[in-house]
């Protein structure tokens, strides 16, 4: 990432934040990294003097004139130490993005517990703190040999100041190396060691590190040097990282990688004599050449992190539901099939878990960067045409209704709704078909003709109720047109209601961004009955898959919008359900782009991509009628729309008298049994069918009654059809 923001110090900075630690100091290293030592002997004296200082603080520390000095201090700016770059994570707790502090720094939050490589933290301890979870702070011991190995070898082996001391050099960066300055120092790391365990200190510690330029702690060093997390790291690799706090800016991989890697090879073989690295493995990491550019920080999902980072500006640490495998399996897949399509087309693809509601996977685009295909628009988001996508919604309630079956037959034929005349995609026309086969085939005057019976207004009503928020043009009301895509819906909400079918009936609303305290106050929203939603799933995994792809694996549906400006594919199996969109994010037309030839293909890679064998469906729900179009009740066996079902003459349209629409039923028998209700109906023509929340329940008698056993207490929909195919429903609450 760019350093544009980050302050080079010289080699006379004695601050910490962006340049020397005192581990350089006391090391006695000149500014290239390399040892001197007629110039650690002549600097042996101050060492001495600083063991001393530090010893004579401990012991003076319980005085009047002390204390008060030290509370002169003023607290520890602990506060401030702890802020760290805003970090998205997904949801196990891997690193999508970060996002660098105001100053251009990265730091990121460090867990030694749980995310670092125990070898790197064997070998910074030996090297820096052998008695770090022994002393309070200050080690006089560790002071003491460092002077006596200075007297006695007349040069710096080891440093004196503990990882606590260092910590608080770095929350209060020294402008001068004094006595005065490292009696502060072991002040501080005594009141450090008071407020906070060891834990939280070698934390705190492994987050302020300086490791050159704007990279602070151990995590944004071992992303930018090697590309991945500190929990998995080489010998070589955090020998390197030990060595780099000591003289950040002159040992800056990027910069000086020499200097660099003779450090690195300075704590190998100081781990060597100490017994902690054996020989053999030392000298296999010294072959190892050191990093020499750093690599970017990662952004995955960046549209997802964007969104959460501007809802939560107060939160450090944001935590998505997205699967980061997912996520950037779909990223690389959206990326290949855009280059593969041509330039300016771009792709949105949504991923969602079918029983949480929560977003696996989020593309908002190919390329965040590629200004081409404006890739910074999240697609999932944009209001675009449907195209055929929300037909099998058409066909649920035509299902939940009872007036057709998957299996019933239905007329392909050219017809006319008032001024409106749909017709097929290609043109031509199937005659008489199934159900099933016209959903599958996506004809348009079937789902025309059940949606003039099933409503417009009650199709939009109820893809609210569950969490579809249509858009229509300004002034205009739901119409036959929104069956073929003359509605505006995005991305994810049309994935939502996906999510309903593959649910059985529910969806719930999609979960991207985990609150805080881990909880989840989402309820199911109502779509359709349980056995309209099976029955639709059924249908769907029987829809023909795109070339080379494995049939009955995946129920789908596919869609293109007028004039091939969206091309859509959204498909589900008992675990996930997936959607693609596929267009210009202008809004212009894309010749031949087709949901079954440009959407399609990229939602079963999409689905391959996960990793994952598809999920069976569920298991069809009690009250499914399993039957051929021949062992249908007679009003099931062929579909008549609205039209055909006007009579002259002395017909009388049907109409059940009882029970009344919206009326309570008191059907409470003997035994906590429920009684029989009576249907009674007036006009029609015989033979009658009876149908309870669309299963049949036997046919009324001749004078137009029957006794309806209902399936328990609640709401229950009672639909008589007669020999013509008239029907007329009622719901009723059984109590």
């Amino acid at each position: 990432m760019s350093e544009g923001t980050s302050t080079p110090h010289t080699p006379s900075s004695p601050g910490l934040s962006r340049g020397s630690t005192s581990s350089c100091v006391d090391r006695g290293q000149d500014v290239d990294g390399r040892d001197k030592p007629g110039h650690d002997v002549r600097r042996g004296w101050w060492l001495i003097r600083k063991a001393v200082a530090a010893a004579i603080v401990v012991v003076v520390l319980t005085g009047a004139a002390t204390a008060a000095w030290v509370a002169s201090l003023g607290p520890l700016p602990l506060d401030q130490a702890r802020k760290i770059s805003t970090t998205v994570i997904d949801r196990n707790g891997k690193l999508l993005r970060a996002y660098a502090m105001t100053d251009g720094r990265w730091r990121l939050p460090v867990d030694a517990r749980t995310s670092v490589d125990p070898g790197y933290l064997n070998i910074l301890l030996g090297y820096e703190d052998k008695r770090f979870y022994n002393h309070h702070g200050v080690d006089p011991l560790a002071l003491g040999r460092a002077a006596l190995q200075l007297v006695t070898r007349g040069e710096i082996v080891s440093g004196g100041s503990t990882i606590t001391m260092q910590l608080a050099r770095l929350i209060e960066p020294r402008q001068q190396r004094s006595i005065s300055a490292k009696i502060r120092q072991a002040v501080r790391a005594l009141q450090i060691e008071r407020q906070m365990s060891k834990d939280q200190i070698l934390d705190l510690y492994l987050a302020l590190a300086p490791f050159g330029g704007n990279l602070e702690g151990l995590r944004a060093a071992s992303i930018a040097y090697f590309g991945k997390e500190p929990k998995r790291l080489s010998l070589a690799e955090s020998a390197l990282l030990v060595a780099l706090p000591q003289s950040p800016e002159h040992r800056r991989l990027d910069r000086h990688p020499g200097n660099a890697r003779v450090a690195r090879d300075r704590v190998l073989e100081r781990m060597v004599g100490e017994g902690r690295v054996s020989a053999a493995d030392a000298m296999q990491a010294k072959s190892v050449s050191v990093p020499k550019l750093r690599k970017p920080m990662p952004i995955l999902a960046p549209h997802s992190a964007d969104q959460a980072t501007s809802l939560h500006k107060d939160r450090p640490i944001i935590k998505l539901a997205l699967d980061a495998g997912i996520q950037r399996a779909l990223e690389g897949l959206a990326r290949d099939r855009a280059a593969a399509l041509g330039n300016n087309i771009s792709i949105g693809l949504i991923a969602v878990d079918n029983e949480s509601g929560d977003v696996l996977a989020h593309v908002g685009s190919p390329d965040y960067f590629d200004d081409r295909r404006a890739g910074q628009v999240d697609m999932t988001r944009a209001v675009r045409s449907p195209g055929s996508t929300l037909k099998p919604f058409i066909y649920g309630l035509a299902f939940e209704d009872g007036f057709v079956h998957p299996e019933s037959l239905i007329e392909d034929r050219p017809v006319r709704f008032g001024s409106y005349a749909p017709e097929n995609f290609d043109m031509s026309f199937q005659g008489t078909v199934p159900v099933r086969k016209a959903l599958q085939l996506s004809l348009n005057v079937p789902a025309i003709a059940l949606l003039d019976r099933v409503g417009a207004s009650r199709l939009s009503s109820r893809l609210k109720q569950a969490g579809g928020n249509l858009v229509l043009p300004p002034g205009e009301a739901p119409g036959l047109a929104m069956g073929l895509g003359g509605v505006g819906i995005t991305l994810q909400d049309l994935v939502q209601l996906y999510t309903g079918v593959a649910r059985l009936g529910s969806s719930k609303p999609l979960r991207e961004i985990m609150q805080a305290n881990g909880g989840d106050d989402r309820e199911p929203l109502r779509l359709m009955d349980p056995v309209a939603a099976w029955q639709v799933g059924n249908v769907l995994i029987g829809t023909p898959p795109p070339e080379n792809a494995a049939h009955n694996r995946i129920a789908f549906k596919t869609g293109t919008s007028y004039g091939y400006r969206d091309a859509w594919s959204v498909g589900f199996d008992g675990r996930m359900t997936i959607g693609v969109w596929v267009g210009r994010p202008d809004g212009a037309p894309v010749p031949g782009l087709v949901g079954r030839t440009a959407a399609a293909p990229i939602l079963f890679d999409a689905f391959a991509r996960t990793g994952k064998l598809p999920a069976p469906l569920p298991k069809a729900p009690k009250g499914v009628l399993m039957a051929n179009n021949a062992k249908l009740p007679l009003p099931l066996r062929r579909f008549r729309p609205v039209g055909e079902l006007i009579r002259t003459g002395s017909d009388q349209a049907l109409h059940i008298q009882f029970p009344l629409n919206g009326s309570r039923i008191d059907a409470s028998g003997g035994e906590g049994q429920l009684s029989g209700v009576p249907v009674k109906v007036a006009g029609g023509v015989l033979p009658m069918t009876v149908l309870v929340n669309g299963m049949a329940a036997g046919e009324l008698d001749s004078r137009r009654q029957r006794l309806v056993d209902p399936p328990g207490p609640g709401f229950v929909r009672l639909t008589v059809m007669d020999a013509m195919g008239t029907a007329d429903t009622v719901v009723v609450r059984i109590q």
